[in-house]
């Protein structure tokens, strides 16, 4: 009898998303063409636009592959928003290169912001720009004016009121790493979980939100002793209780059926989350949804990725 293949989790970035991996390709090998058919094709899912933008910035950050785009077709929409979202990365590398701390120039985040609001004019119905407006929202040292945070919230959420990417990015301004504290945060995920439509994946926020604590305390205890009794942050009562609302709110009102690459990375803060209260069940499910797609983030945040995932997802009974 053939050796059981040993089970082997996929860190696949497009989470399965054969397009977007010919596009991320195109962006390597210096073709932008690819990303304008992929964008082209993907119109107005905007789970799907926003994952498939969030990545494809990420990877034209060290490239020219979106000058050149905007060079060629100067007037397209989508080289705008795709812009936008590419210089906020850019400018998120530059604040990790000089280190955390250091304020940046506010001219270098103020022309990333323009880029975003010249977007947001390029593509009016498009939530993309505001997604980004609140991501670099962060980097301002003191952030930025209640009345104007709130305009560019208004803003996303009136073209689409519950884009995953939009609360998470204003989820960590309100967190004690940013600009708020773990109260505020927790109190904006527990609303906007409370307030979503059955299947939407918006009630992981308050996993996403116990990860974000998490990664707070641990890095001021960094050098340290650990925290005392921290380890019952996964698994207290009310923590498990919020992992069993998020599941049947989000798992249990979902359409059957395969998960979709613009799911995948919060199924993981779900299987995490799972996994660290003792809920089996769940995370057995979890883990058949998911398959072989795992996200190391915010399995990194408590050990290996890929040890963690594979020995959770054996210890809930999956081969």
């Amino acid at each position: 009898m053939a050796a059981r293949r040993r089970f082997v989790p996929e860190f696949d970035p497009a989470f399965g998303d054969r397009p977007l991996t010919e596009a991320l390709h195109d962006i390597v090998i210096g073709r932008w063409q690819g990303i304008r058919d992929l964008l082209s094709a993907t119109g107005d899912d905007w789970p799907l636009r926003t994952h498939r933008l969030r990545l494809l910035a990420h990877a034209a950050a060290g490239s020219s592959a979106v000058e050149n785009w905007r060079a060629a077709e100067p007037g397209n929409p989508d080289v705008a928003v795709l812009r936008a979202a590419t210089e906020v990365v850019r400018v998120f590398n530059h604040a990790i290169e000089v280190g955390r701390g250091v304020g940046l120039d506010h001219a270098r985040l103020d022309v990333a912001v323009m880029a975003c609001l010249g977007a947001a004019d390029a593509r009016p119905a498009d939530p993309m720009p505001w997604v980004s407006l609140l991501t670099v929202a962060r980097l301002y040292e003191q952030g930025i004016q209640r009345r104007e945070l709130r305009r560019w919230w208004d803003e996303l959420r009136r073209r689409d009121p519950y884009n995953i990417e939009g609360h998470v990015q204003l989820l960590r301004y309100y967190s004690a790493r940013w600009h708020g504290t773990h109260g505020t945060m927790y109190d904006f995920a527990r609303d906007a979980a409370g307030a979503a439509p059955p299947g939407s994946p918006l009630p992981v926020l308050v996993q996403i939100a116990r990860v974000e604590e998490y990664r707070y305390v641990a890095e001021g205890a960094r050098g340290r002793a650990p925290v005392r009794d921290f380890g019952r942050h996964w698994h207290h009562e009310l923590a498990v209780t919020e992992v069993r609302r998020t599941w049947d709110r989000w798992i249990g009102g979902r359409t059957a059926g395969p998960a979709a690459p613009e799911e995948i990375g919060e199924l993981n803060y779900l299987a995490h989350a799972a996994c660290y209260a003792g809920l089996n069940d769940e995370a057995a499910q979890l883990f058949e949804l998911l398959g072989r797609q795992a996200a190391r983030v915010p399995w990194s945040y408590t050990g290996d990725a890929e040890e963690q995932f594979t020995r959770f997802r054996h210890g809930a009974g999956l081969p």
